[in-house]
């Protein structure tokens, strides 16, 4: 079984006015089953008003990410599943409730992990 993130950043999702606890609850509808099918890891989203900090091995701490690198914000799921269909599958779920498309990516394995 491998492990799969699907995500998306918060610019993808462009809910109308006044739908998006609708949306909030679609999703969330999502992660229950995944949950009672037993493929869940975790879920949640970037708090986008903490801003990110850049740690370096010296311990130095820089206010913000890596300045080349995108943003990184959004929603993330991680599920745990036994083929790349099936992960397409709860992708597209997720697609639907939260009304834009999600990028699936698949975790390495590391046996020391």
């Amino acid at each position: 079984m491998s492990k799969y993130l699907i995500s998306f950043p918060s610019a993808a999702m462009d809910v109308p006015d006044g739908e998006l606890e609708e949306v909030g609850r679609a999703a969330h509808a999502v992660v229950e089953a995944a949950k009672a099918a037993g493929v869940y890891v975790f879920a949640g989203g970037i708090n986008e008003s903490v801003p990110p900090a850049l740690v370096a091995a010296d311990g130095t701490v820089t206010e913000g990410g890596y300045p080349w690198a995108p943003t990184l914000n959004g929603g993330f799921t991680v599920l745990e599943l036994p083929s790349r269909e099936e992960a397409v599958a709860w992708a597209a779920r997720m697609a639907q409730a939260c009304r834009c498309a999600q990028e699936l990516r698949v975790f390495q394995f590391d046996p020391q992990s």
